[in-house]
């Protein structure tokens, strides 16, 4: 069965990887130079400097190292490297609230920052595990390609009971007193661009997730992932075309044939779609029957604005991961997601993979990226605000985590959600569709994307399960599971 896969993301590279391990034949088409979408280096002219562009914050590890096992990749070949501890958040207040994943260790220090708090936060890992268990099986590990999978008596119990009906942020108040926890237990949304405020208590797992499996990174860089997949499926044969963007599905009579792309023509038994999703529209036949919907009816998630450092000096007390909050994050994040602004007081993270990675940086020096969770392109004017925010938050990292940054500067570059818009991230937001209640699980788009049309299939971050690099990569899974099955169904039926 012969596959053609339409972009070459994180969620088409574990979807071949998959595939050809069982036998698929797989063709990526990729209209960019490289291949790996969001995950990618960025990098100095000379080359010296170089750090991860997007994720760089790797959670739940087991679940992307058996997804690549099963693809046939081995521990081994990807070095992940424990935080510890996970993270820091710095207070407006002058406080700092460093995350364990260690029990006892996490205990001490809500007594020293927060005391009476520790009790909430024993309630809420015991409910969380639960949670957990129950919602990963419900609705992690199954496709929605009929809504009715979705809509059973146990899936409604367990939405009731993980209170799917609150926000994120509102589930941590039923924990935590003070608000600065509820900040430190909610802004996780923001790791896949939604507002604490908005994204339904499901997404409450991400939180709990990072004190249960702790969070990691990948020793040289999330993007080294990509070379190790492009070198085993290269070696399995599977093909991978770039600059060849695709210019049309093709569909003939309620079936999938393939794909155009400058005015030569790819027949498959099937097309995987792997852009944002609210692009598939794009390059669909018109009238196709069953794709109607308009990318219009889409809402983003958030952008970032991002700056990336070359430094000519290590800062010892740095951690790898930090997040530096104004006096009200709450009151920012409804600047940033209601009034579509960037907020007067911006939040921003801190990714120093130096502090952990001696590698990473050239010795003496190091690399650093500071994100801004802004709003998605079209809401800002660039041009006119790039720089004022650049000297805004060079001037809050210098202050509050970095001193001498300015002095040590030998290279920076700066990336809006216009230059993502440019790439071809659905108006400029970093993580696909936002992560709100009526983007979620059945509501989300399915790997079948459209059930009229025979041999055509989705799979990345605005598709179910969602967004971050492990979720997609199960939905890979899904995907790949499901067309075994469709396989096998055909084949029986040609017996």
């Amino acid at each position: 069965m012969e596959i053609g896969i339409v972009g070459g993301g994180i969620g088409a590279l574990t979807t071949a990887l998959l595939l050809s391990k069982r036998g698929f034949e797989v063709t990526i088409y990729e209209k960019e130079a490289q291949i790996g979408g969001r995950i990618a280096y960025q990098t100095d002219e000379t080359g010296k400097y170089r750090i991860d562009r997007g994720p760089t914050i790797v959670l739940l590890p087991d679940m992307l190292l058996s997804i690549l096992e099963e693809g046939g990749i081995e521990r081994s070949r990807l070095p992940l490297m424990e935080c510890d501890p996970l993270y820091k958040i710095h207070y407006s207040d002058g406080t700092s609230f460093t995350k364990h994943r260690n029990l006892e260790l996490q205990l001490a220090e809500l007594d020293r920052c927060f005391p009476g708090e520790k009790e909430g936060f024993l309630r809420y890992m015991q409910d969380m595990e639960e949670a957990y268990i129950s919602g990963s099986e419900a609705f992690l590990s199954r496709p929605f390609v009929q809504k009715g999978h979705f809509y059973t008596w146990h899936n409604m119990k367990l939405l009731l009971r993980m209170k799917a009906y609150k926000s994120v942020r509102a589930l941590a108040a039923d924990y935590f007193r003070d608000e600065r926890l509820q900040d430190a237990f909610s802004l996780q949304t923001l790791y896949i661009g939604g507002a604490p405020f908005k994204s339904p208590g499901l997404y409450t797992l991400i939180p709990y997730a990072e004190h249960a499996f702790g969070v990691w990174y990948l020793k040289g860089g999330y993007a080294g992932l990509i070379s190790i997949l492009r070198e085993e499926l290269e070696k399995r044969g599977v093909k991978i075309i770039t600059r060849c963007p695709v210019d049309r599905i093709l569909i003939e009579q309620g079936q999938c044939r393939g794909i155009s792309s400058g005015g030569k023509v790819y027949l498959h038994d099937s097309i995987i779609f792997n852009g944002d999703f609210p692009y598939l529209t794009d390059i669909m036949p018109e009238g196709a029957k069953g794709a109607e919907s308009s990318k219009k009816s889409y809402q983003p998630s958030s952008g970032c604005f991002l700056i990336y450092l070359g430094l000519n000096k290590r800062w010892a007390e740095a951690g790898i991961h930090q997040f530096f909050l104004p006096e009200s994050l709450n009151n920012g994040l409804r600047q940033l997601f209601v009034d579509q602004q960037v907020p007067n007081e911006p939040a921003f993270y801190s990714f120093y993979p130096t502090a952990l990675d001696e590698e990473a940086a050239p010795e003496g020096e190091s690399v650093l990226y500071l994100l801004v969770p802004v709003p998605p392109a079209g809401e800002v004017e660039w041009e006119g605000r790039k720089d004022q925010l650049t000297e805004y938050i060079l001037d809050e990292a210098e202050r509050r985590g970095f001193p001498g940054l300015r002095e040590a500067i030998q290279w920076m570059d700066i990336r809006t959600p216009d230059d993502a818009e440019r790439e071809g991230m659905y108006r400029g937001g970093s993580f696909g569709i936002a992560p709100s209640l009526g983007q979620s699980a059945v509501f989300r788009p399915q790997i079948v994307p459209y059930p009229a049309i025979h041999g055509l299939y989705s799979v990345g971050a605005s598709v179910h399960p969602g967004g971050g690099v492990p979720i997609v990569m199960q939905g890979a899974r899904l995907l790949a599971d499901y067309l075994t099955k469709e396989r096998e169904i055909c084949s029986a039926k040609s017996v």
